[in-house]
């Protein structure tokens, strides 16, 4: 039925967890995958007069973030590869991942999003959002959510 899963990763253990399940599921339907990292641009420094800036924090930060998405695609595609599923790796820079997970989703031809859920819930929740929530709403694309058990509260 899927013949082309985009699963975005943050290099954390809870993406980790639907990294797994995504190769699991894609080697069962004989669906091949995209692994998406999007990552943040620099953000906009606003200062008034006499405040100190660094020149060259916007090349280092680009590199670290550029190391770490790499890095999270690098174990992603190493466990895709380790359970036989073909797999390519997408790196994305912008200010709102949601919109680079469906834009992405829709570039490349993918007929479902799985993603993991970080279950974030009460006041964290609502200052920091949710990511997986901006996709449900806004995608026109299927999408399967991961809960991992890391993220289970108990009964």
């Amino acid at each position: 039925m899927f013949k082309h899963l985009l699963v975005p990763t943050d290099g954390s253990e809870l993406s980790g967890d639907a990294v797994e399940r995504a190769v699991a599921f894609a080697r069962e339907a004989g669906a091949r995958i995209t692994f998406l990292s999007v990552v943040q641009s620099f953000p906009k420094i606003y200062y008034g007069e006499g405040a100190l800036f660094d020149p060259h924090l916007p090349v280092r930060y680009r590199e670290r973030i550029g190391e770490l998405a790499e890095d999270a695609l690098g174990r992603a595609a190493e466990t895709a590869e380790r359970g036989g599923v073909a797999c390519t790796k997408l790196t994305l820079v912008g200010e709102q991942a949601y919109q680079g997970i469906i834009q992405a989703a829709l570039d490349r031809g993918c007929d479902l999003i799985f993603m993991a859920s970080h279950g974030w819930r009460g006041i964290r929740a609502l200052v920091l959002g949710s990511e997986t929530h901006k996709v449900l709403t806004h995608s026109s694309i299927p999408v399967l959510v991961h809960r991992s058990a890391r993220t289970a509260e108990p009964d």
